[in-house]
């Protein structure tokens, strides 16, 4: 037997490479698998002969190895069908033949099994009868293997399986974010992709309507073109879970980052100035997704309505829709071929009737072989473009009528240059979403701030949009203000173009379109602005205000960057980016309202606000001054009154402490920790706290450095990290101990580790950078960075930065998913040596390289 298995062995090996090699060479899918599925087939035969089963028995295929699909590294799945139990001898005989089958080297997932015991299974698991209806008999005993089918045919309920699937179906598909738009998408189990088709197929077979989409055509259910392209994303689905079987030479069905440029490549695609390889790929996939979601759709309601017939009692809506068991139907079948402006109408209709929960199939069916007639006669149209509008300016399901306009096709019909970005990847290391999926993202984002359910998230959004009067504005903003990405170029500028064009051709008038275009151009500033540049820089609000000119284009500036951000990742969003933004928007706020720019009054009124606050304390009136006088203005405007009050009742009895005070609180914005630091300055002060932040697995969010004039640090940091609201009192305990020792102890700094990059970040390295030049004023020096984000980053910047005895006055540390952009004001006397400070600039970079 052992001779036997290894001969098996190496037939499957040869069939199996051969089969590689001719699907190489021309590209045929369904050759391939039908290729692999005789060769196993063969090999299990023989195997099933060599044992000396009974001839009662049969063994059977079932799952897709059933439906006589097998893919280059798919399980093998079996059922050895039995008349009765085995006794003794025969299950000894089972025994060798599940040990040959291993032998061989085929990953086996096998069954024994009687008929009754089929059935049971099945009635118990809707899994077992879905693989028991793709059963197909490999070697043994015909008969039985009919009587299976039989029994199993006719205890099959064709709608409680209908309605089992389609419920496994919805749970697959949340399991997947309910989008066919992932960035790495599973092509076998993601919404869109080959299960989709399956699901189709079996109830259809269960059912009796067919098993080929050839008949489901025949019977009405589909049409030929839609079976002709059912039968080409199936193909297409095939081709691309062979090349991943193939390329990582294991069953992987993802299609990750690692492989895409490679599986890209094998296609064809190459990487051209404005993009990857796998971005074309890419694109590509989810447009098929996307038709297989749409055609799948159609597909199951019409085999329910087979399956569940209602009575069809319509109520009309107008003279060219009708309502229809809670979705709107046709009232004629060619009523979008005969009026075009239909296709927009219903979007209107169902976003204005709530008791409207979708399309019927027919009218779907329709919408989707109509939507050609979307020309640019129809984009001229008068009574189209305000329909656009209306579906805009709608008071209510504006995200549900674009998410479904996208959907079928629709939108990107209408909107051409959004078509182009349908599907488009982005590969800077912090949008998670495909472009098209973040612009919905983000108009859902910003038309959450009208509805009063959503107040709680973000209250002062809310509070901001329920006064500007015109949000549909912002939506029309969010739709073009990243639709020129992958062009090449800047983004920004060529949308900005195609909003004024959009608006001058949807007559807007001239403020709005104003609007809109300057949101375009700048929807990036803003964050730039707060998250880059020093907010207690009276020149930098200036210049910030000078560029809004008004409050109603900060407010919507302000509104379109919250939701901009958050629509990028779950990730990239926190408390502190929000903080930031809304400190930018209500100082710049106060300069638009007349008040000039002025240190001298922040500085009056954050003293006089900390100073309310330390008497709430009941300390003595004089109790701060000590510490105050060794502060300059800088300290005041760079911290927020609270921050200040905290501070110095901290430090109060501790002004000329020889040891080292931390102090730790829950931050004020509500996320992460605080923690002060006040201690004799020393020159690798920043390495050392870094260091301890970096052990414990800290991220540090901002860093507020300070000297005092007597030559004091008065650091402050905020850092989070996972756990913290759980157990937060320990960790600020422990916090408050650790790093008092530590900043107690002389010992040497630990040399910094070179951090593992991440799985996405060694797909997508980004090219670390270095810029230091002198600020305005020449004073001090700004050094910006920016690299892939790893463990231990920051303690390796500054580091590097003791070494050199750099001089740490703020910290701005922005985070972008995989990436870092942290920009430090720095001085001290190795700066004003030009050679030093490329040594200093060559080795950051060397510290940013993993």
């Amino acid at each position: 037997m052992p001779s036997l298995a290894l001969a098996l062995k190496e037939q499957i090996k040869a069939g199996r490479a051969a089969a590689i090699a001719t699907f190489q060479a021309d590209g045929k899918p369904d050759a391939l698998l039908t290729s692999l599925r005789r060769s196993v087939d063969a090999a299990l035969t023989q195997a099933w002969h060599s044992v000396g089963l009974p001839a009662s028995a049969a063994l059977v295929a079932v799952g897709g190895y059933g439906r006589g699909e097998l893919f280059p590294h798919s399980d093998v799945d079996v059922l050895i069908l039995l008349q009765n139990a085995p006794g003794p001898a025969l299950q000894e005989k089972l025994e060798m033949l599940v040990q040959t089958l291993w032998d061989i080297g085929l990953e086996v997932g096998h069954s024994i099994r009687t008929i009754p015991e089929c059935l049971s299974e099945a009635a118990a698991d809707i899994t077992v009868q879905t693989s028991l209806l793709e059963a197909r008999l490999v070697t043994g005993n015909r008969k039985l293997f009919r009587f299976l089918q039989e029994r199993c045919a006719a205890a099959m309920d064709p709608q409680a399986f209908f309605q089992a699937k389609r419920l496994e179906m919805h749970q697959r598909h949340a399991k997947y974010d309910d989008t066919p738009f992932s960035l790495e998408p599973n092509c076998k189990e993601s919404p869109g992709g080959l299960r989709d088709l399956q699901v189709i197929l079996w109830v259809a077979k269960a059912a009796g309507l067919g098993d080929s989409w050839r008949k489901l055509a025949q019977r009405g259910l589909i049409t030929s073109t839609e079976a002709r392209q059912l039968t080409q994303k199936e193909r297409a689905f095939k081709d691309i879970r062979i090349r991943l079987h193939i390329l990582t030479n294991r069953r992987e069905d993802r299609l990750v980052f690692d492989v895409q440029t490679q599986i890209a490549e094998t296609f064809g695609f190459k990487t051209t100035d404005t993009r990857r390889a796998s971005e074309y790929l890419m694109q590509r996939y989810y447009w098929a997704a996307k038709a297989v979601t749409q055609l799948n759709e159609i597909l199951l309601q019409n085999i329910g309505a087979q399956l569940f017939p209602m009575p069809a009692n319509p109520v009309p809506i107008n003279a060219h829709f009708n309502a229809l068991n809670g979705l709107i139907d046709i009232a004629q079948d060619d009523t979008f071929a005969s009026t075009p402006s239909t296709m927009l109408e219903v979007f209107l209709l169902l976003a204005h009737d709530t008791a409207l929960k979708g399309m019927t199939a027919r009218t779907m069916r329709a919408l989707w072989h109509a939507r050609f007639k979307i020309d640019a006669k129809f984009r001229r149209d008068p009574l189209n473009r305000k329909l656009f509008i209306d579906i805009i300016q709608s008071p209510q399901g504006i995200t549900h009528a674009l998410r479904d306009m996208t959907r079928t096709s629709i939108l990107g019909r209408y909107l051409p240059n959004f078509r182009r970005i349908v599907g488009q990847m982005q590969h800077d290391l912090f949008h998670v979403y495909t472009v098209d999926q973040h612009i919905l993202m983000v108009v859902r984002n910003v038309r959450r701030f009208t509805m009063t359910e959503h107040a709680h998230e973000y209250p002062f959004c809310s509070q901001l949009i329920a006064n500007f009067g015109q949000p549909w504005l912002l939506y029309i903003a969010a739709l073009f203000h990243d639709i020129a990405k992958g062009r090449g170029g800047d983004h920004s500028k060529l949308g900005m173009a195609d909003a004024e064009k959009f608006c001058r051709e949807h007559g807007l008038s001239k403020d709005d379109t104003r609007l809109i275009v300057f949101l375009v151009e700048h929807h990036l500033i803003m964050s730039q602005t707060a998250q880059k540049q020093d907010l207690s820089d009276p020149d930098v609000i200036a210049q910030f205000a000078a560029l809004v000119k008004d409050e109603r284009h900060l407010t919507a500036l302000y509104l379109l960057t919250v939701a901009d951000i958050r629509g990028t990742s779950p990730k990239v969003w926190n408390a502190w980016k929000g903080k930031l933004l809304e400190d930018l928007y209500r100082i710049t706020l106060r300069v638009l309202g007349g008040e000039a720019p002025s240190a001298d009054r922040e500085l009056k009124n954050r003293q006089q606000e900390a100073l309310a606050t330390l008497r709430l304390y009941g300390l003595p009136a004089d109790a701060h001054e000590q510490l105050w006088k060794q502060l300059d203005v800088a300290y005041f405007l760079r911290h927020d009154a609270s921050d200040i009050a905290w501070q110095t009742r901290s430090l109060i009895g501790k002004f000329d402490s020889p040891n080292p005070v931390v102090k730790c609180r829950l931050a004020t914005i509500g996320e992460g920790l605080q923690v002060t630091v006040y201690v004799r300055d020393q020159p690798d002060l920043f390495a050392r706290i870094c260091s301890y932040f970096d052990r414990k697995n800290f991220s540090i969010l901002d860093a507020k450095i300070h000297t005092t004039a007597h030559g004091y640090a008065l650091d402050t940091f905020l850092v989070t990290e996972a756990n913290f609201a759980n157990n937060y009192r320990d960790i600020i305990n422990l916090i408050e101990h650790e790093l008092t020792a530590l900043l107690t102890s002389n010992d040497s700094l630990p040399a910094p580790t070179r951090g593992r990059l991440s799985r996405l970040s060694r797909t997508f390295p980004a090219t670390p950078s270095v810029d230091l030049r002198p600020d305005e004023r020449g004073q001090y020096y700004l050094l910006s960075i920016s690299a892939n984000d790893r463990n231990g980053l920051l303690y390796s910047i500054a580091n590097v930065l003791a070494k050199y005895r750099i001089n740490l006055h703020t910290a701005k540390i922005m985070t972008l998913g995989e990436r870092v952009e942290d920009v430090f004001l720095v001085d001290g006397p190795t700066l004003n040596n030009a050679r030093s400070q490329i040594q200093l600039e060559t080795d950051l970079l060397d510290a940013l390289r993993v």
